[in-house]
């Protein structure tokens, strides 16, 4: 290959656009396209090279990345396979989106029965930043395309070349800090409802005292993402039933967030929900109806 390989990325919003930028610190040339997005998505994108479709982001790519909300990763994915047959081109596909074994080996399916090589992704922590730790575990045969890429602030590990291995990770590890997140908001939300907040929150800070003391921020984070979380929590109960261990806990963990995604809260950018830390505030408007609107659609990208 001459020059720096060109990797394209769908989407870059906050967690794209950051791996972009840190593959883009690796020696990497980072496409996208915000055609069709938010005001916001255009302003996460920044210093990633701009097209202006998604067509012209896979004739571009050599790798082509799918990072977005797990209930459209069979969309996504779609889109690209078919803006790759158009364009004559075969780049490589790594679905990096938190979904199930079962589900990312359909999407491995779809890939492969049009020519194109896949990797199975899986992104443990926040969106890659200098001096952070983000994680990027990598499946498949060609998962050393990116895991030569780490980067500061973005480590990467390969897990094996079978197809789901890595969103296998993301499952397991996604159930305990998306559950312990949900497990904090009905505690506290029931605490708050009969006024005995301030002493269960003592009493949770003497064994957890970090996650106690920035408790507000979390669930305001947590119910800005959580429309986005409903369906990873049934691709988790899924993965746990496969595994013969029972999907109950998860269907229960999804209704948690359909409720906060029905709350004034959940219509916050993440940005603006890092900004509330009253915990007693926070709860006090997640008992707020949020008003009504109409169902979301799958992003068609463009």
């Amino acid at each position: 290959m001459d020059g720096p390989l060109t990797i394209g990325v769908v989407s870059p919003g906050a967690m794209g656009a950051a791996l972009g930028r840190a593959w883009q610190s690796a020696g990497a040339r980072v496409v996208a396209t915000v055609a069709g997005r938010s005001g916001r998505t255009a302003t996460l994108a920044r210093g990633l090279e701009l097209l202006p479709d998604l067509a012209s982001v896979v004739s571009t790519s050599d790798v082509v990345v799918s990072v977005v909300p797990p209930g459209d990763a069979r969309t996504v994915m779609a889109a690209i396979v078919d803006a790759a047959s158009t364009a004559g081109v075969s780049p490589v596909v790594a679905d990096l989106n938190a979904v199930s074994p079962a589900t990312v080996r359909s999407l491995a399916d779809v890939a492969q029965a049009a020519g194109l090589v896949f990797v199975d992704g899986a992104i443990s922590g926040g969106p890659p930043q200098p001096g952070g730790d983000t994680m990027l575990y990598l499946a498949g045969e060609q998962a050393s395309v990116l895991d030569e890429l780490a980067a500061d602030g973005l480590r990467t590990h390969i897990v094996g070349t079978q197809v789901g291995s890595a969103s296998a990770v993301k499952m397991c590890t996604a159930s305990v800090y998306k559950g312990t997140t949900a497990l904090w908001v009905q505690a506290l939300q029931t605490a708050h409802a009969h006024g005995v907040l301030d002493v269960v929150l003592a009493d949770l800070a003497e064994e957890f005292p970090a996650a106690a003391a920035t408790a507000g921020r979390r669930i305001a984070v947590a119910t800005s993402k959580s429309g986005r979380f409903v369906a990873e929590m049934e691709q988790i109960a899924a993965t746990q039933e496969g595994a013969g261990v029972g999907p109950e806990l998860f269907l229960g963990m999804a209704a948690v967030y359909a409720r906060l995604a029905s709350t004034p809260l959940a219509g916050l950018s993440p940005e603006q929900a890092r900004d509330l830390t009253d915990l007693a505030e926070v709860l006090s408007r997640l008992r707020e109806p949020r008003q009504p609107r109409q169902p979301r659609q799958p992003r068609q990208p463009r």
